[in-house]
């Protein structure tokens, strides 16, 4: 992982927040604080043990020593009944309080994020969640105020370590800088030879030389919501918490008292020892040989550094990450290790492009221009094209049902700009093949735990690394069903790649639909799963930047294919983002209105599940109820909120792991109260969360390319200009006999070219490939989209231009020396004029017939449609080979082209029906069926023209294919209404059948 630069670790703190990336800082303890954990206590002294004391005191028991009688209760109420019921209005707030104070301390202790409500407490545990904030800020940590006394005296000789140290780790030293370094490694060579000679120690006959200054710190216990982190370690005594790295290759794969070794940086237990850096500094270090510490701490710290050696722990490292915080009580999103062998999917399965890592399928080499940050976003790529192809189909379908002949929507508009760029990122970027086998992955896992009656664990993450999907669990779930196994503790779940590829769809719910890719650590793509957090989790950073991020995650939940239904609420921003999914995007114009929702369905959640008899959403995702209901609600907040309404959304947040909610908030500050999770983004694009262990590159959507994105599905949306423009298709030929072609292409049926030798060798097949792509994209197809298609697994650069080369020489010149393939101002590959397929010829002609030519003659109009009916012989590409042309799967020429034969079957049947040619047009209409045979239209056409020859027998058996072709599903509505208009009995027909 690259280390950020800044120009330095003890900046000044004034200034833009995050212009460069800061480290989390831990707050040191101050006067201040103890007066306020002094005066905390004392109120809660009062509070809790000198309210009742007092109440028992001077008034005693308040309540009846008998049963309440009649006589009893008709007496006259007398200032000491009005005294005794006042004293127990005031035990039942003492209990209530008490009761908050207890929640709260609970919260605090275990470090699970904010308490839970207590019912009708409001202020009163308001008050209480600060009095024990207060009491417990200095509870675990106090002693860090005390320096060591190893250390006194010593603070001049420390600070110069420190700085000695900083200029060592500095590259490319001035000659001032370099003398200063070079005569500090003298001295410190000076010092290493002294502590050698005394700092021996002899243990069962063997012997340990180290430094007599080496310093070691113990990982401290949680304190409150906060726990330890090398990070925070290395802040706290190295002043710089990016220098975390040096402690933990100074630690790492060495044996820890408890027997566990630190093998993740991320990963770190109450109770280890760290030796730390010869700058170190602080109150909380010991420095060996001491007698500072406790018998057993000395010998645990001796046992440590005699584990030290060069071989130590070598042999360790290939197991990965040992435990997952422990007894720390702190959740560490870790990063998985890689794993080997026969699961491992070591490099060759890494390179196989099954489920993405850190980037997805594309070559080497600059962008000409395309927006890499959506080139890295594999998932969200892939899901933002399946979602805009959708929409583009659906367009085409409400086109041709709205009506027949030069209708607007069968091309739909080339994009141009920015959102060309846009799309050809996506093109390049997508991995569909990765969404599938992660959704089938999930649902399979689903399925398996549903059939053994095991319910399903709670998921914090998911990471994709080298072709492998690990889940990091919240807790041990016990031995995952097959093909899944145990990762590299207890709290991970591993599915190897070639196991991934053997699940096939089942018909479970998706059980983790609020997985969201975060960004990448090393080579892992880490998705966090928001529904399952503990609370709220923020982001700081500059307002820009969290834009960025708050519109990946908002784009890719709206897209993504592992979930089935969700609905993800918008408040601050993307009001235009719910084009992408209007169906599960909602935008909210303030927190009010959000705060009010979001309490409604949090109590509405809690009463279905408590109805159902289920615990969590998580159970009530698998059985027999398991797809009505239990949708994630998902709640994306840009702006930050004020603090009474951050404690507002903390309490509905504090159970939303249980109920499918999830929270999302950014903030300024970097300070949001009652958040689990904090995160910060910098204006380097790095992703920090340092008590979650975690540094990645962040996924974002830049502002230009959210704009780009959301006007390619507004442009796609049939109902965005009804009226629309005139349908004309992107590339018109000379059908007449001067414009015969110099090369043809026939796509539709079987791939033949005429005018070109066939290529010899095996690039024969790139070569078809190549040029197919290149005439189904009239305008244009950029370099990389080109050999993301042919390449899906990636590919370098020269290899690419080669292919382009020979290409080039395979198509020729055209008679005035133009080469056939050139590159426009763009870059783009573009095909001369006299490069046709008979697509193009397809479409030139149907456009011709209706809205040219034969639009004011009759004979015309007919003889266009025939010949254009004559050009299908089947589908698209009809023998291509299997596993090639897997670009077609992003396309929507597939829902175009038997759109088109449709229309010209119908358009040539009217033709014929208008000179009651019935014959005609049924041989007209079945030849389009061939190509289309699941066109409604087509159908209801053929039933009226084989009920215009006026036999009733070819009616019925017309009537009998059609029912037989429909299946279970039935016939469509206004089909049966046809039937019933031109064949009263067929129902009849169905009845006897049946």
């Amino acid at each position: 992982m690259a280390r950020r630069s800044t120009s330095s670790s003890t900046g000044s703190p004034t200034g833009p927040r995050n212009r460069t990336p800061q480290p989390v800082r831990v707050r040191r303890r101050t006067f201040g604080d103890f007066v306020k954990a002094f005066f905390a206590f004392l109120a809660l002294l009062v509070l809790v043990v000198g309210v009742p004391g007092a109440l028992a005191v001077t008034v005693g028991w308040p309540l009846p020593h008998g049963a309440p009688s009649l006589q009893w209760l008709q007496q006259e109420i007398t200032v000491q009944t009005f005294l005794h019921v006042l004293t127990v209005i005031v035990w039942l707030a003492w209990a209530q309080f008490t009761a908050c104070v207890l929640v709260e301390a609970k919260a605090a202790l275990s470090g699970v994020g904010l308490a839970g409500r207590v019912p009708g407490a409001g202020p009163s545990q308001l008050l209480a969640r600060q009095l024990v904030a207060a009491l417990l800020l200095i509870g675990a940590t106090a002693a860090s105020l005390t320096p060591g006394l190893s250390q006194l005296g010593h603070s001049m000789e420390g600070n110069q370590k420190g700085t000695v140290a900083a200029a060592q780790q500095t590259p490319g030293l001035f000659a001032q800088q370099q003398e200063q370094a070079s005569g500090t490694a003298a001295a410190l060579a000076e010092q290493a030879a002294q502590a050698a000679q005394t700092g021996v120690h002899a243990d069962g006959g063997g012997a340990v030389a180290k430094d007599a200054g080496t310093k070691y710190y113990r990982i401290q216990p949680p304190e409150g919501r906060h726990h330890d982190s090398l990070w925070e370690i290395a802040q706290r005594h190295l002043g710089d918490g990016r220098r975390y790295k040096e402690i933990y290759e100074l630690n790492k794969d060495r044996a820890q008292p408890d027997g566990s070794r630190l093998s993740e940086a991320s990963l770190i237990r109450p109770g280890w020892i760290m030796e730390m850096p010869a700058d170190a500094r602080g109150g909380e270090l010991v420095e060996m040989p001491t007698a500072q510490a406790a018998p057993d701490v000395q010998q645990q710290i001796q046992d440590y550094a005699r584990s030290g050696g060069p071989d130590a722990g070598a042999h360790q490292h290939a197991q990965g990450p040992a435990q997952q915080g422990g007894g720390s009580g702190v959740t560490q999103v870790a990063l998985p290790a890689q794993q080997t062998g026969a699961h491992g999917g070591g490099a060759e399965q890494g390179q196989q492009h099954a489920m993405p890592a850190a980037s997805g399928s594309q070559s080497a080499g600059h962008a000409f221009g395309l927006p890499e940050a959506l080139i890295g976003a594999p998932l969200l790529a892939a899901g933002l094209l399946g979602a805009l192809g959708r929409r583009r189909r659906q367009a085409l379908w409400q086109s041709a049902l709205g009506a027949v002949g030069g209708r607007r929507g069968m091309e739909p508009p080339t994009p141009t700009g920015d959102a060309q760029d846009v799309q050809d990122a996506l093109l390049v970027g997508a991995d569909p093949e990765g969404v599938r086998l992660l959704d089938r992955s999930l649902r399979g896992l689903a399925a398996s735990l549903t059939a053994e009656s095991r319910p399903l664990p709670v998921v914090y993450a998911a990471w994709l690394t080298s072709g492998d999907l690990h889940l990091q669990l919240a807790q041990p779930a016990g031995k995952p069903p097959a093909p899944w196994q145990l990762g590299q503790d207890q709290t991970f779940w591993l599915l190897a790649r070639a196991d991934a590829e053997r699940y096939e769809d089942v018909d479970t719910a998706a059980p983790y639909p609020g997985l969201v890719s975060l960004g990448t650590m090393d080579d892992s793509r880490l998705l966090l799963n928001l529904e399952a957090v503990p609370g709220i989790v923020s982001l700081g950073g500059r307002e820009a930047d969290r834009a960025a991020v708050f519109a990946s995650v908002a784009a890719e939940l709206a897209t993504n294919g592992w979930s089935d239904r969700m609905t993800i609420t918008l408040v601050g921003f993307g009001e235009d983002l719910t084009a992408l999914a209007p169906n599960r995007l909602r935008h909210l114009d303030g927190i009010e209105a959000l705060i009010e929702t979001m309490a409604a369905e949090t109590r509405q959640r809690r009463g279905a599940l408590g109805a159902a008899g289920h615990d969590s959403v998580l159970t009530g995702r698998t059985g027999p109820a398991q797809h009505t209901r239990w949708a994630p609600h998902l709640v994306l907040l840009a702006t930050q909120p004020s603090a009474e309404d951050a404690l507002r959304l903390a309490e509905l947040a504090a159970d939303a792991g249980r109920l499918g909610l999830g929270y999302l908030v950014g903030t300024e500050t970097g300070d949001l109260p009652g958040a689990a999770w904090e995160m910060e983004i910098t204006a380097e694009g790095r992703l920090l969360a340092p008590l979650l262990g975690l540094e990645l590159d962040a996924q974002v959507l830049p502002v230009a390319q959210q704009r780009a994105v959301v006007e390619l599905f507004v442009d796609a949306d049939p109902e965005h200009d009804p009226d629309g423009p005139v349908n004309v298709p992107p590339f018109l030929v000379d059908i007449s006999e001067q414009g015969r072609p110099a090369v043809y292409a026939r796509l539709v049926g079987p791939y033949e070219i005429i005018g070109l030798d066939t290529p010899d060798g095996e690039r024969s097949a790139l070569l078809h490939e190549a040029l197919a792509l290149l005439l189904l994209h009239r305008e244009g197809v950029h370099p990389r989209v080109l050999a993301s298609a042919l390449w899906p697994r990636g590919v370098t650069e020269d290899v690419r231009d080669a292919l382009v080369e020979r290409l080039r020489g395979w198509l020729g010149s055209d008679p005035d020396g133009t080469g056939r393939l050139a590159a426009d101002a763009t870059g783009r590959l573009t095909l001369a004029k006299s490069v046709v397929s008979d697509l193009d010829v397809l479409r030139s002609l149907y456009h011709e017939a209706t809205q040219g030519k034969g639009v004011d003659s009759r004979a015309v109009r007919g003889r266009l449609l025939t010949d254009a009916l004559v050009l299908v012989r089947g589908p698209l590409l009809a023998d291509r080979p299997e596993g090639r042309y897997r670009w077609l799967t992003h396309e929507i020429i597939d829902a175009q082209l038997p759109l088109l034969v449709a229309d010209i079957g119908l358009a040539l049947s009217a033709f014929h029906l208008e000179k009651d040619r019935a014959e005609k047009a049924i041989e007209a209409l079945d030849a389009a069926l061939r190509t289309a045979p699941s066109d409604e239209r087509l159908w209801n056409e053929s039933l009226r023209a084989a009920h215009a020859t006026g036999a009733s027998d070819r009616l019925r058996a017309r009537a009998a294919d059609l029912l037989t072709r429909s299946g279970a599903r039935g016939l469509p509505p206004r089909t049966e209404a046809l039937l019933d208009e031109l064949l009263p009995t067929w129902r009849d027909g169905v009845a006897a059948a049946g």
